[in-house]
């Protein structure tokens, strides 16, 4: 039995790992949206700079990726105890365990606001299919999970309630393609990837049924849950003109009961993807449309059983320093526990970046970009006020071993002469010049250097 146990275990783990080489890639040529509202909406949500998206489901019970360990892709490495079948089943199964006895919305809202968060997305439906709200389409919810009978059931509600009382910009996660539904994976059939497994042109019925349980679902999430912000779709493969499931009209409804929402069809260029979304990554260079880069606090982007690599607060500093100087938004991946809490090695995490945040935000948030936003090669990135007249650097740790320099300097981006260089953290007025070569050279506090990052402001001319 323990050898049967262990290389059970080592499956599941062998699993998540695997699961993990997937990423969604960067989608191109960016379209802005017609919808005046929208493109209000967006510059808002721009000047957000940091959210948190948060995977909970089936798949959190025994802690194991999300969704895509049923597929039999030839990057998933299989669960070699049970057939295909029986692990799909087994999979599904996961429902009747999902009994989040803690679940604590305003727990997961509290923390992502001390950790300088400012919106969240939360995974209303991913892959696999499983609901976290009480959908009328199908039984495979929270609704009829071991959670059913619970006053919180109907997850979802509370999710977006506990985020809208800490005054956070709420977004809905839901996943265009649906391995439970009989429409999207006919079971008669074999699933051999992640897409429809029959051809639509021979069973037109089977893909009309799906494309109205689609519409169905998210029009129950966009008039039901109160003010929704952000529509985020994932499953960038499901989409015209391979598996058109009648977008235009799903938005022009869901626009109907929230305007002004941001639509992110995710790495689909086009009018649906309102910004762009690199996933566990940042761009190479500064991109002045909206965009975000989806990375995860952890190795996953659910809560796992196996041990986890945690990003430490410097480096989610530092990632953050440098996706908002070039432009973007970092949305951080956070996975609530089975039990339905923020485990607390990851707040502790959150709650430091916060801290460093309180005190050095005006460097992140609201913030524009500026044509000279880097010396890379210290570890400076730079940002502006809107007006152009105030600038910001921000100088992070090249890795989590290296202390901050004592010493930063930078070519463009020189300071007005005769102005000061002043630290946002206490107000400490910092030793600058600028040389013959116009290269301007500045000292660091050697009180500081032992911090994760530094920010300083100045005027330029």
């Amino acid at each position: 039995m323990k050898r049967v146990c262990f290389f059970l275990f080592l499956s599941l783990a062998l699993l998540t790992v695997k699961a993990q080489s997937y990423v969604h890639q960067q989608s191109t040529n960016y379209q802005w949206p017609d919808d005046e509202r929208v493109v209000e909406k967006l510059h808002e949500w721009q000047d957000l700079k940091f959210g948190i998206i948060l995977h909970w489901g089936v798949y959190s019970v025994p802690g194991i990726c999300e969704s895509w360990t049923i597929t039999s892709e030839d990057w998933i490495t299989p669960d070699t105890t049970r057939t295909y079948e029986e692990y799909k089943q087994w999979y599904w199964g996961l429902s009747k365990d999902f009994n989040p006895t803690e679940f604590n919305p305003e727990q997961w809202a509290k923390v992502a606001r001390e950790g300088g968060m400012r919106y969240v997305v939360f995974t209303t439906k991913h892959h696999d299919g499983f609901c976290l709200w009480d959908s009328h389409q199908t039984d495979y919810t929270v609704a009829h999970s071991g959670f059913a009978g619970n006053p919180r059931e109907d997850a979802a509600r509370y999710v977006f309630d506990a985020f809208r009382k800490q005054n956070m910009m709420v977004g809905c996660y839901f996943s265009k393609p649906d391995w439970h539904s009989a429409d999207y994976w006919w079971p008669v059939r074999a699933t051999p990837d992640r897409h429809h497994n029959y051809s639509i042109a021979q069973y037109p019925e089977k893909w009309a049924r799906y494309k109205s349980f689609v519409y169905n679902q998210v029009e129950e999430l966009m008039s039901g849950y109160g003010p929704v912000d952000i529509l985020w779709l994932d499953g960038g493969w499901c989409t015209a003109p391979r598996e058109d499931i009648g977008l235009d009209s799903i938005v022009e409804m869901a626009r109907e009961h929230q305007p002004g929402l941001i639509v992110v069809e995710r790495a689909c260029p086009g009018k649906h993807e309102n910004y762009q979304t690199p996933e566990q990554k940042i761009p190479n260079g500064q991109i002045n449309t909206p965009w975000e880069s989806c990375i995860t606090l952890t190795d996953d982007w659910g809560w796992v059983s196996k041990k986890s690599r945690y990003k430490s607060p410097a480096t989610v500093i530092r990632m953050l320093s440098e996706i908002t100087s070039k432009g973007g938004s970092l949305l951080l991946g956070v996975g609530p526990t089975p039990e339905g809490i923020i485990e607390k090695r990851s707040e502790d995490i959150l709650k430091h970046i916060g801290g460093w945040l309180e005190k050095n935000g005006k460097a992140i948030y609201s913030t524009v970009t500026t044509p000279v936003y880097t010396n890379e090669s210290q570890s400076v990135w730079f940002t502006a006020d809107k007006d152009g007249k105030t600038l910001y650097g921000i100088v992070v740790r090249p890795d989590d071993d290296t202390p901050l320099p004592s010493s930063v300097e930078w070519e463009g981006n020189i300071p007005r002469k005769g102005s000061k260089i002043v630290l946002l953290d206490g107000g400490k007025s910092l030793v600058w010049r600028v040389d013959e070569n116009g290269k301007t050279h500045v000292t660091l506090p050697k009180k500081v250097l032992g911090n994760d990052a530094v920010a300083f402001k100045f005027q330029v001319k």
